[in-house]
Parts: structure tokens; C-alpha cells; sequence
């Protein structure tokens, strides 16, 4: 292994030490417990998104269509959570079958149609955001009831709860992606595809959940807003899906596919959200927040192509 694969394995866990411990000693709030879980909670919502994509960008895949996942499903769920209506159970069900079926609606196309992902996902983009104006007729959908409000607004022992989605979350994923033969079998048709699919993988099949997957961990991040600003708005989830490639990338999830992890698409999102954070400690202007993402995505693609090369 080469000097620039080691530091593509292990450099995003390098920087983000870096980054931290030069926040610690240049912003005395930054390190303080009630900061971190502030941190957490901004990054619950990308970190579930950029789990799903992870699983998408591992089979050499992509998904555009996150952003608009979420408005649906978040617009979806907020539509049977009102006071006195339904139990909780369905508002969750409801949102969670949106997302996954908006997702398997993805892998089929994909699967089916050989159509590349990037446009069938393109499309599915301007699908959703249609699909969520239709259903809330343009309007935010208002009045929820408490418990549903407490999914992304609540606490437990004073940790937010969104905290504690996320952490689940990243357990079950690492699991399926390094414990199970759906996991194996994503990264060998990433890796390669003709050959995955002369040993026996259905690759089909495999697309299919990636997709799903994907589209069902959207949704808990569309929940997950919609109870947190406690309105559904068929609006929401503009650009979420560019910050959730962005975090699987930074984290080493290669863009050809065959390469990635839970654990550095955690610490991507991590570093995307203390980067927003110490920005607004340091009073700069959040315009500088682009600017810096950008070098950083164009930085880690880089890294990982010349890894590839050498």
C-alpha cells in the first residue's frame, strides 16, 4: 500500500483531530459538552443520508434524489401526525414506506432500463419535489401532535434524541455493510461488476436493496426535520443530497465504487458539521462554509485517484 492510499484510509481521521484540536485552542466554547451535542444534532440528518448513499456509491452508484425524499416523506408523515388522529406509529410507517418505496422505485428503473443512475435519480429529483407540493398543495403541513415532535426535538438523560437515531443507525449499517452477504456482495459489484456477476451475485437484486436502503434512511432523515422544525414543508431537503455525497466522499467512499465505510462517512459528516460549527464561533460568515467544503470534496477525490494510480 502507498503513501497515498494509507493517507486515503486513515487521513480523514488524521484531519479531523487536527481540525478539532485547533478549534479547542482557538475557541474555548468549542470543546464544551453542551457545543458537542449541538454538533450531533446538526449532523444527525446528513449522517443518515450520507449512510444511505454510501451503500449506493459502494455499488458504483448515485443518488440525486435525496433532497426531494425527504420534503415527500417528511410532508407524508406530517400529513397523519396530527393531535388526536392517528397513533405515532402510523406517521412513521407512512414516511418510512414513502422513502422506501421511492428508492425501489430507483433501483427498478436503474436495474431495468441500464438508464445510468445519475439520470434516473436527476429525474426522480424533480418527481419528488412535485410529489411533495402536490401533497401539501403547496403549503407547509402544520399543527403535529407532541410525541411526534419529540422525535427530533426530545431528549433522553439530556441527550437529544436525533443523537441517539443516529447512532443506531451507524450501528445497523456498519453491520449489514461489513457482517452480512448483502454487504459483501456491494462492495464486489462496485468493485467489479462483470466479474460479480459471472460468479452468481444478482447484481440486480443487490441494486435493488442498495436503493431501497437508501431510500428508507432518507426518510428517517425527512422525519427526523419535519419533527424537528415541527411543520412538514414541501420545500425542505434543498441540496441535502450534494452535503450527504460530500460527507460519503470525504469519508473515502471511492466515486467508482468498491471502497467505503460507515466509519468514515461518519467522520465526513462530523467534519461537515464541526466545519459549520466553528465557523459560526468564530463569527465568519457561513458563504465561507462552501468555499471550504469544496476544497475539501475536491481534495478527497483527488487523493483517492491518485491512490488509484500509484
Amino acid at each position: 500500500m502507498n503513501r497515498f492510499s494509507k493517507f486515503g484510509q486513515y487521513g480523514i481521521f488524521l484531519a479531523f483531530a487536527l481540525i478539532c484540536l485547533v478549534l479547542a485552542l482557538s475557541t474555548p466554547k468549542f470543546f464544551t459538552i453542551s457545543n458537542l451535542l449541538i454538533i450531533g444534532n446538526q449532523v444527525s440528518i446528513n449522517a443518515l443520508l450520507a449512510f444511505g448513499v454510501t451503500f449506493v456509491i459502494i455499488t458504483g452508484g448515485i443518488d440525486l434524489s435525496l433532497g426531494s425524499m425527504v420534503a415527500v416523506t417528511g410532508v407524508a408523515a406530517a400529513s397523519f401526525a396530527h393531535p388526536d388522529t392517528y397513533p405515532l406509529v402510523v406517521p412513521l410507517l407512512v414516511g418510512l414506506g414513502a422513502g422506501s418505496a421511492m428508492g425501489a422505485f430507483n433501483g427498478l428503473v436503474i436495474t431495468k432500463s441500464k438508464v445510468p443512475p445519475f439520470i434516473v435519480t436527476l429525474g426522480t429529483m424533480t418527481i419528488g419535489r412535485g410529489l411533495a407540493l402536490i401533497l401539501s398543495k403547496g403549503r407547509p403541513v402544520s399543527n403535529l401532535s407532541d410525541e411526534f415532535n419529540f422525535i427530533g426535538g426530545g431528549n433522553i438523560a439530556g441527550i437529544p434524541f436525533p443523537i441517539i437515531i443516529l447512532l443506531i443507525a451507524f450501528a445497523v449499517c456498519s453491520v449489514v455493510l461489513n457482517k452480512t452477504i448483502l454487504g459483501r456482495y456491494m462492495y464486489a459489484v462496485g468493485g467489479n461488476e462483470p466479474a460479480a456477476r459471472a460468479s452468481g451475485i444478482r447484481v440486480s437484486r443487490v441494486k435493488m436493496w442498495v436503493y431501497t436502503i437508501c431510500g428508507l434512511l432518507s426518510a428517517l432523515g425527512g422525519i427526523l426535520l419535519t419533527s424537528r422544525i415541527t411543520t412538514g414543508q414541501p420545500n425542505a431537503g434543498a441540496g441535502f443530497e450534494l452535503d450527504a455525497i460530500a460527507a460519503a466522499i470525504i469519508g473515502g467512499t471511492s466515486t467508482s465504487g468498491g471502497t467505503g465505510t460507515m466509519t468514515g462517512t461518519l467522520i465526513g459528516a462530523l467534519l461537515i458539521g464541526v466545519i459549520s460549527n466553528s465557523l459560526d464561533l468564530l463569527n465568519v460568515t457561513s458563504y465561507y462554509q462552501q468555499v471550504v467544503m469544496g476544497v475539501i470534496i475536491i481534495g478527497a477525490v483527488v487523493l483517492d485517484g491518485v491512490g488509484k494510480k500509484d
